[in-house]
């Protein structure tokens, strides 16, 4: 393979750790915490996981340990989409087991959870992990989106668990992943079979956090990634100074990206779905509010600007999220007769025969893209495919529109072109910053330690993280303590709480203050590519969401 020179530098570099993690392995001691329980139904989450529900918190203090250098057979399993440093907490784990016993063996699973059920797995050698160093990307083993659900699947887990020798497996994933991972941890603890489950945080996205989570691996470098590209269009827009640029970035359930690079680029316009979901606003109120910005800027003779949206916005907007509802139960119930449909006419037609009036007048409005969009193939819980959904167009659509009538009225002068944009996968496997580096190193390390520690049913927890890394705080967080239950295929299932943006948190309330006067003066800052040599305000930089969040948690 003919490497980059930046690939063949990275392979060189030394992560940082906190200090507890550094030195002889048998120096770091447990020390357990008090326990932590589930909310709002810890009794309903208790009854699901007995064995493994009300563990403490643990935190690694200096002391004696002799077990962390016994010999371990771990399996380690990358779930769901990619995220920036998957690799390093792989190095971190390995390293850690190694430096336990030379001996002790890695055993990667490929493609996900599937690969533990039908035992498809490779073993990690010093050779192998070190091509995949400080690099991007989930490819050294692959990931994969299955669960281990059913009987049969948990009892082909346990085979493999048995065929493999393994003393752990460490389950990197977001929350459904590590939803995953606590009720692997609970079959083997209930059976009694001597195995160990650790999870690890892991999300773009950055909803999989709480107390004991600071932030999920991938979001610092995803957004830095993003912001390079949003930075980089506001310049060009000021410079062309004719195009409105509608960007979409991921986030389906949470609006922690398109936040966090509003706070570092300072577009003119950022919705955040949150907002938009509490605030009741409607489709049209959206249109309006980007509207009066476009008209505010056109009177100054700036007809150009930038809006950040969110890749999940339609499912918070009320009769957008009544639309989508009425169309999955819809196209659930009457699949056959639908199916048979081969004209995209007739099967828009089919749907907006059988939707609710409200719903229907909203469906024939829309551009026939974004209609075909909504009923296109569904994902595999028979839901609407919303990172497919070209929001960002359709709000182009509706602005075009609604200015076109401003104009007829004598309220608007300006001149109005667009341009759309997706930001998603770009993002998912750059190489790691050097803070993902550090910390996905650090939460595989963590992971090890958890588990020469003879813990399960454990998250890998790193904290103190504005901090500098070796003031960064290890330990593990029980998985049972982030869950709630939630109704799901009408039975209520245990699920890790997503962490959406809070209107009264720090980072929304550091944009709110700001946004008024964003959307009509050109104020963009270009925070630049990502810098891995330099000074360490630079390269060991954190986002704004977790500084903000992070001072206001220390008052």
């Amino acid at each position: 393979m003919d490497e980059s020179p930046l690939q063949n530098v990275r392979y060189q570099y030394k992560p940082k750790l906190p200090a507890i993690l550094r030195g002889d392995v048998d120096r770091i001691s447990l020390h357990l915490e008090g326990p932590a329980g589930a909310a709002p139904d810890p009794e309903g989450i208790r009854e699901l996981f007995p064995k493994t529900f009300g563990k403490p918190v643990a935190r690694f203090v200096e002391g004696s340990n002799t077990g962390m250098k016994r010999k371990l057979t771990v399996g380690v399993i990358l779930s769901g989409g990619q995220a920036p440093g998957g690799h390093n907490v792989i190095a971190g784990l390995f390293d850690g087991l190694r430096k336990g016993n030379p001996e002790s063996r890695l055993i990667g699973f490929a493609g996900g959870p599937g690969g533990l059920v039908n035992d498809r797995a490779v073993e990690i050698t010093g050779d192998l992990m070190d091509r995949y160093r400080n690099t991007g990307g989930f490819d050294i083993i692959g990931s994969g989106r299955d669960k281990i659900e059913t009987p049969e699947q948990f009892e082909k887990a346990a085979a493999a668990v048995r065929a493999r020798g393994l003393d752990a497996v460490v389950v990197v994933g977001g929350d459904d992943s590590n939803t995953n991972a606590a009720l692997l941890a609970e079959f083997f603890a209930g059976r009694g079979q001597a195995v160990s489950v650790i999870g690890v945080p892991k999300t773009i996205d950055g909803d999989l956090k709480n107390e004991y989570i600071e932030t999920s691996f991938g979001f610092d470098t995803a957004v830095k990634t993003y912001s390079e590209l949003i930075g980089n269009i506001e310049r060009d827009a000021a410079s062309a100074r004719k195009y409105w640029h509608f960007i979409k970035l991921m986030g389906r359930s949470a609006s922690h990206i398109a936040l966090e690079c509003a706070l570092q680029c300072r577009p003119n316009i950022a919705l955040v779905s949150e907002e938009v979901e509490a605030r009741g606003w409607t489709l049209a109120r959206i249109t309006d509010y980007i509207c009066d910005a476009v008209s505010a800027r056109a009177e100054k003779g700036e007809n150009f600007g930038v809006v950040l949206v969110p890749e999940g916005l339609v499912e918070f907007i009320p009769e957008f999220k009544a639309l989508i509802s009425q169309l999955n139960d819809l196209l659930a119930a009457e699949a056959e007769a639908y199916g048979a449909l081969r004209d995209a006419g007739a099967r828009i037609e089919f749907v907006a025969a059988r939707l609710s009036p409200d719903s229907a007048s909203l469906y024939r409005s829309l551009p026939a893209d974004i209609k075909l969009q909504l009923i296109m193939d569904r994902d595999p819980h028979g839901n609407v495919q919303v990172s497919r959904i070209e929001t960002e167009k359709l709000l182009i659509a509706l602005v075009e529109s609604r200015l076109a009538e401003r104009k007829a009225a004598g309220t608007y002068k300006g001149k109005f072109s667009s341009q759309n944009h997706f930001f998603g996968y770009e993002g998912r496997c750059a190489f790691p910053s050097n803070f993902d580096a550090d910390y996905c190193y650090s939460l595989g390390y963590t992971a090890f330690a958890l588990i020469a520690s003879g813990l399960t049913g454990y998250i890998s927890s790193v904290r103190n993280l504005t901090a500098k890394a070796e003031d960064w705080t290890a330990g593990g967080a029980p998985l049972t303590g982030m869950m709630n239950l939630e109704r799901r295929h009408g039975s209520r299932k245990p699920v890790i709480r997503k962490a959406l943006v809070e209107l009264d948190g720090a980072p929304f309330r550091a944009f709110a203050a700001e946004r008024e006067d964003w959307a009509v003066r050109t104020a963009y800052r270009f925070p630049g590519a990502i810098q891995y040599f330099g000074p360490p305000e630079i390269c060991d930089s954190v986002t704004r969401t977790l500084e903000l969040e992070s001072a206001a948690r220390t008052g």
